[in-house]
């Protein structure tokens, strides 16, 4: 397994209500050449995964509207792409979207404690797509129990690649399906839904963080 193979398998998956940012294009936001830079995008993030021997993978539940379902990367929006390659030398990620930059309060939630490591983890999703509500591909739903299965076996296959050692379960949905690979799971609260202070205080406690100012201003504005 290498990123080349992982994100062509990624690529080949087709499920009925359920958006796959690395072969599936958008006619309202994407551009004409989204997927495919997509696809670019998680290889170059997984190739510089591997080349910083990271061994821990935050694992959250599934891709979001304002979120992965443009990027193509797990935790991440639009307003952070700038600061993927700072905290991943090497990875080379662009906005595939048409209009303004989109934001995400999860994944400014995630990246504000992104920015305080001195190794950042792997950013993943238990469900590696945007699954959405029948004829409505602007929600977010839970993925079924089948939807998940389709992936499974690439998920196993991409600790076992990376030699992920520790998962940190963004939610109680990633840390059930989490425990199965066979390395320690810490569950931290996921900061939707009103979890938010939880979430920074279960990370603070994870990595021993001092305590930082509760949010910045463009989080306050975010929905």
């Amino acid at each position: 397994m290498n990123a080349a193979t992982f994100v062509q398998a990624l690529a080949s998956i087709q499920l009925p209500n359920v958006f796959n940012p690395y072969a599936d294009q958008c006619s309202v936001h994407d551009r004409a050449n989204a997927a495919a830079m997509r696809r670019k995008s998680l290889r170059s993030y997984l190739q510089a995964v591997e080349s910083l021997g990271v061994d821990t993978i935050w694992m959250g539940r599934d891709l979001g509207y304002r979120g992965g379902r443009r990027t193509g990367l797990a935790l991440t929006d639009e307003q952070h792409l700038t600061a993927v390659a700072g905290l991943y030398p090497g990875a080379q990620v662009a906005k595939v979207t048409l209009g303004p930059i989109i934001a995400e309060r999860t994944a400014a939630e995630i990246w504000s404690v992104l920015g305080q490591l001195e190794i950042p983890p792997l950013l993943w999703n238990v469900f590696p797509f945007h699954p959405h509500e029948p004829g409505d591909p602007f929600t977010n739903r839970k993925f079924s129990a089948k939807e998940l299965s389709v992936v499974d076996e690439l998920n196993a296959e991409l600790v076992r690649w990376l030699g992920i050692r520790r998962i940190i379960a963004i939610g109680q949905d990633a840390a059930g399906y989490g425990a199965q690979f066979g390395a320690p799971v810490e569950c931290v609260r996921h900061p939707s839904y009103g979890g938010t202070t939880e979430f920074r205080e279960g990370m603070r406690r994870l990595y021993k963080l001092e305590r930082r100012a509760a949010a910045s201003a463009h989080q306050s504005a975010l929905f």
